[in-house]
């Protein structure tokens, strides 16, 4: 490493973190004295307070790009230099020159793409390592000294890695437990998908090791940086499988400067609830068909209810009869107005309460003595009595989604009238106590429930009694303030001069308007509150395991159609995950959507990466396992374990390397293991998206068992590690793995 080279870099890094700082400054500033003129009218208090929010967002994002700021640069053949960095920065001079050019923007796409083939007018790429504000190490790649090359190496140099030694040494870092962002990295199967086009449904179908995951994170940043306006006002929304899975990737957008994005499960999709609880994979599976469309649809017109005797309404001190006719006929021009459930509340009532009349007056000798007003007040008076509405609760009851799931599925009367075309054991597997908590696969029925039942009347009624209350209290307040202020004005004045007061600018209701309190929630914050919230782009990781109706909620979400889709078909581990790309997106979008493969696993050795193609061969003869660019230093190996005594030592001994070390058991083993806590006991759902430095699987005949998937869920156990790999059982190893080494002798690391 030249030396002069190295304080180039050095004085360059330190004069772009004086500039990100004077702006860090600037920011804090403007964002402070939008604070302190917050106020004046209710829409301007509200306008500066959004402007501080936002500068607060840009103030969290320049703090966040503080570690790496600058990561690379580029010398081109016209004799331009270009540093690329985690932002965009300008130099505080006249013309505002560019300081350092922010990885998305299109002057640092060959920093990613140029090879010695292509080299898009880049003589030479240089990868800065830097240790907080301090360049610690350079790798140059000399793109022009190539041309001497055959074809056949001009072809090689073309499919081999970009700053190889930047990314083995990122590859081969020790994990934290925390995903790291690939920014400096980037490979040029990998920029492509980056920056494709927003529109429509792109299908990233990439396998283990193959960056699908922190592509998706850094496509999220892409497409903020590059459709700003539209998408931050819109939120993106990246939806990853398990909440473990988001903790691990949560500081990877943050460190690219963007903060406006929504992550969730799709337990977390319904405002007002976490669904956690766990229920058996034949449950979720029955509950993610799309027959469970008209298991709900029959649920809610089983709930428009039609007695078989009449019924008796207390009116007067003499019951009023209600006929069955009447009531049935009340549902049926309920059903035909076409409302949705909640909405059509009202039309039942309408004609109930006209039937209730008509057996009124006819009990009191007939209409000839009254009048239309004499009705209306016989309307109103029915109206009125409690009773009216527990026998329209019978009848057609207000419902909320969470409502009718639980008595539908705690009552198996209601289940057998909803879901006829289940056998016995399926409609079983639905029934469950009333307390039971939600569950990942309850929430997109949550979900469908509510397009198919409506708002909820009696909420809506609640929020505006509320909000009703609220603005007599600041009228009130307001009214009291004119009052003392007029109670305290200056009687006293020579030559009956006239000044104004606050009484003469402003009257109670103006007062109290400004002192409305401002909704200072992000668009992600309003978003994750609202059911109905259409999202600008949707990402979703792990997308081979959405079920049918997860399918339909996060197009519900995304009428658009502009989503990326990331996954693995051959990693499929739900039972109603997807098999084919196409079936799944069929119902939505046709045959428009694009497939981006990603081919080269950089994540797992090639010592390791061997076992794991011999699985997915068995899986699927047609599948071609991606290109491991790298070997590792030991051979994954088998042990026969002879006691649970014996699977502590192993483990222990696991954890005594450096990094992260996880067990991946089958689901049976979850929580009945007593083995070192610095290892991470797991089962392969909970490991899917996840690395860790040592592995150990264990008892992967068990794991091939327990599900009809069992050859997908044993490809992603095998494919978690990033160094050390082991096998460990107690009674069969599975014929796949039988050409692993042997250690029972000796078991050791």
């Amino acid at each position: 490493m030249s030396m002069t080279e190295l304080d180039q870099e050095q004085r360059f890094v330190t004069t772009a973190y004086a500039r990100l700082d004077a702006l860090r400054a600037q920011t804090a500033m403007r964002r402070d004295q939008a604070l302190a003129q917050a106020t004046g009218s209710h829409q301007a208090a509200a306008e500066r307070e959004s402007t501080a929010v936002e500068l607060g967002a840009q103030l969290a994002a320049l703090d966040a790009v503080e570690q790496g700021l600058c990561f690379g640069r580029l010398d081109l053949t016209d004799g331009q230099v270009h540093h690329i960095g985690r932002l965009g920065l300008r130099a505080d001079d006249e013309d505002h020159t560019p300081l350092l050019i922010d990885w998305r923007a299109p002057a640092a796409r060959p920093f990613y793409t140029a090879t010695a083939l292509r080299r898009d007018g880049v003589r030479r790429r240089r990868h800065l390592t830097t240790s907080g504000r301090r360049v610690v190490a350079l790798h140059d790649e000399q793109l022009d000294q190539h041309e001497q090359l055959d074809r056949l190496d001009l072809v090689d140099a073309e499919s081999a890695v970009s700053g190889e030694a930047a990314l083995l040494a990122a590859v081969t870092a020790d994990r934290t437990g925390r995903m790291g962002e690939i920014v400096a990295t980037i490979q040029a199967e990998q920029d492509a998908v980056i920056r494709a086009d927003h529109r429509g449904v792109l299908v990233v179908q990439g396998g283990p090791g193959t960056g699908k995951t922190a592509v998706a994170l850094h496509r999220a940043a892409y497409l903020l940086y590059t459709h700003r306006d539209r998408l931050a006002r819109r939120v993106v929304l990246i939806v990853g499988p398990n909440p473990a899975f988001l903790r691990y990737i949560e500081q990877v957008l943050p460190s690219l400067g963007e903060t406006g994005v929504r992550l969730a499960t799709i337990g977390e999709l319904y405002p007002g609830l976490t669904a956690t609880a766990a229920e058996t994979a034949e449950a979720a599976e029955l509950k993610g068909r799309p027959a469970m469309l008209d298991v709900l649809a029959r649920a809610v017109r089983d709930r428009q209810w039609v007695p078989e005797e009449p019924l008796q309404l207390p009116f007067e001190r003499q019951p009023l009869p209600l006929t069955p006719t009447a009531c049935r006929r009340a549902r049926d021009l309920a059903r035909a107005s076409g409302e949705l459930h909640n909405a059509a509340r009202p039309l039942l009532e309408r004609e109930i309460v006209a039937a209730l009349t008509e057996q009124y007056v006819r009990r009191i000798g007939g209409t000839g003595l009254l009048d239309e007003g004499d009705l209306a007040e016989i309307r109103r008076d029915l109206r009125a009595t409690p009773e009216l509405k527990q026998l329209l609760d019978r009848l057609w009851p207000l419902l909320t989604p969470q409502r009718l799931l639980t008595e539908l599925f705690g009552d198996p009367g209601r289940i057998a009238a909803a879901a006829p075309e289940f056998t016995a054991a399926e409609r079983a597997l639905l029934h469950r106590a009333a307390d039971h908590g939600w569950t990942p696969a309850d929430v997109p029925l949550l979900d469908e429930a509510a397009e198919l039942l409506g708002a909820d009347l009696a909420e809506q009624a609640s929020a505006a009694a509320r909000e009703a209350d609220e603005q007599r209290q600041r009228l009130e307040y307001a009214q009291e303030v004119l009052d003392i202020a007029y109670g305290s004005r200056s009687v006293d004045l020579d030559g009956g001069e006239e000044l104004l007061s606050a009484f003469d600018l402003v009257d109670a209701e103006r007062l109290a308007e400004r002192h409305r309190t401002s909704d200072l929630r992000s668009p992600a914050e309003r978003a994750a509150a609202d059911r109905t919230w259409v999202y600008g782009h949707i990402i979703v990781d792990e997308a081979q395991e959405l079920s049918a109706m997860a399918w339909r909620l996060l197009m519900r979400r995304c009428p658009s159609r502009s989503m990326t889709l990331v996954g693995d078909l051959a990693q499929t581990g739900d039972r109603g995950g997807a098999s084919s790309w196409q079936r799944a997106l069929e119902p939505y979008v046709g045959t428009r959507w694009r497939l981006a493969p990603l081919t080269v696993n950089y994540r797992t050795p090639s010592e390791i990466a061997r076992p794991a193609a011999e699985v997915l061969r068995q899986l699927d003869s047609a599948a071609t396992p991606p290109r491991a660019v790298r070997d590792g230093d030991i051979e994954p190996w088998s042990t026969l374990l002879a006691d649970s005594a014996a699977l502590g030592a192993l483990v222990t001994a696991a954890t005594r390397f450096p990094g992260r070390c996880a067990v991946i058991v089958p689901r049976a083993l979850r929580g009945k293991l007593r083995l070192d806590p610095r290892a991470a006991v797991l089962t392969v759902a909970e490991a899917k998206g996840l690395e860790f430095d040592t592995v150990l699987t264990l008892e992967p005949a068990a794991i091939l068992a327990e599900s009809p998937r069992g050859l997908s869920d044993l490809y992603v156990a095998l494919t978690r590690a990033t160094k050390r790999l082991a096998i460990g059982y107690f009674t069969e190893l599975p014929e796949v793995l039988a050409d692993l080494p042997d250690r029972t002798a000796a078991p050791h690391w």
